[in-house]
């Protein structure tokens, strides 16, 4: 079943064509193709703005704080007042209603508050808090911080009493410089961005590579079609180039919807300036390419050798998180990148993209070696399917 380059290629693309009619007239490949991909952006704008839009609502509102005692300390619960922490009664049980959502944070001051002050001792409180809830979480800062100002303020007010000047208990003046670029400060927001890249291209051409495979085999119309003298390079090229392509419409839509995030919710909604150049975007979208092709010839692999469809469906949906599962990683902790990582598929083009997305120069050494390890696998996933067509091991060997 061989033939000239050029009667493959001829084939080939109407292997294409008859599987891309075919992927288009299905709705669960079009849903796949186009729902999919934006779920990871979607995810990350609202996250973005609701977080944003909690804070901000905190910053307007105030906090409300139930003072426990607050008769043991009216100076400090004035010096509350004054950073816009209102006072309000507390609950008989603080701990109780902090453990079941119904107070954020609750201060108690204890009888004893005021004659420690008086005796220069530190004056004990306790601040009932639940951490695990986002927003207790920012109300409990902001009260620690004024806490913190008002100590400092008394502290300062003793030493004066005492014919010390403050300063003299601030040994250092600690300036910091933020070095962070808008850049930086994307990358760290948009670090789940790798992860979801990789997950688009296994979902985007998933249902086409099962469909054309093991799904062709199910519904006996693989049979026929290998009986013709077609070589069985063109078959393996034109599905996976039919495979490919839905996965490149789900990259292509992914990539578009994280570049349009921070132009949908721009600086006066989220509260900070997010930037995300296209320039970095675009190279991020051609640097995926070759894991597309790698990706697809994979998918093709896999799903031929699979006994059933469902069988193709639940190995395929395992599989594909292994080459996404290294995003999430980079996603969640700094990784000190070595040798043997810069040519490994999948792994090698996301740490490029994290160090593209930090506004750090990249090098094309990087860049290429990232294209070709991909490239290399592609070559040899679609060679061994090849081979097991001509073999006849996808019909035979079920």
């Amino acid at each position: 079943m061989s033939g000239g380059p050029g009667r493959v290629l001829s084939l080939a693309r109407a292997v294409l064509a008859k599987e891309l009619v075919d992927g288009l007239r299905d709705r669960r490949t079009l849903s796949m193709a186009l729902v999919f991909p934006l779920l990871g952006p979607l995810v990350l704008a609202a996250s973005f703005s609701l977080v944003s839009g909690e804070a901000r609502t905190a910053d307007e509102q105030g906090v409300k704080l139930p003072i426990a005692g607050a008769e043991h300390a009216p100076g400090l619960v004035a010096f509350l007042a004054e950073a816009g922490i209102a006072a309000e009664p507390p609950p008989a049980d603080p701990e109780g209603a902090v453990r079941r959502g119904d107070a954020e944070v609750v201060l108690v001051i204890p009888p004893g508050f005021g004659e420690e002050l008086r005796a220069g001792r530190p004056a004990p409180v306790r601040l009932v808090v639940d951490e695990s809830r986002r927003m207790a979480s920012h109300a409990s800062d902001r009260v620690h911080a004024v806490l913190a100002a008002w100590s400092a303020r008394t502290a300062g007010q003793r030493l004066v009493l005492r014919g010390v000047h403050p300063l003299v208990t601030t040994p250092l003046a600690v300036e910091t410089v933020d070095v962070s670029t808008p850049e930086s400060r994307a990358a760290l927001l948009f670090s789940v961005m790798p992860y979801f890249l990789v997950m688009a291209l296994f979902m985007g051409g998933m249902a086409v590579a099962i469909d054309t495979t093991a799904g062709e085999r199910e519904r006996h119309s693989l049979e026929p079609l290998l009986a013709n003298p077609v070589p069985r390079a063109a078959l393996v090229l034109g599905k996976t180039g039919a495979s490919s392509f839905f996965s490149l419409v789900a990259l292509a839509e992914t990539s578009l919807a994280f570049a349009l995030v921070p132009v949908l919710l721009p600086p006066e909604r989220l509260g900070f300036s997010l930037r995300l150049d296209p320039g970095v975007v675009a190279r991020i979208f051609v640097l995926a390419l070759p894991l597309l092709l790698a990706a697809n010839a994979l998918m093709i692999l896999v799903a031929s050798r699979a006994r059933t469809f469902r069988a193709a469906q639940t190995t395929l949906s395992f599989l594909m998180l292994v080459p996404a599962v290294p995003g999430f990683v980079l996603a969640m902790t700094p990784v000190k990148v070595q040798p043997w990582m810069q040519v490994l598929p999948a792994l090698a083009e996301q740490l490029v993209m994290v160090r593209l997305l930090r506004g750090e120069a990249v090098g094309a050494g990087d860049v290429l070696r990232a294209m070709a390890a991909s490239l290399v696998l592609a070559a040899v996933l679609l060679a061994v399917a090849v081979r097991d067509l001509e073999r006849g091991r996808v019909l035979f060997e079920r």
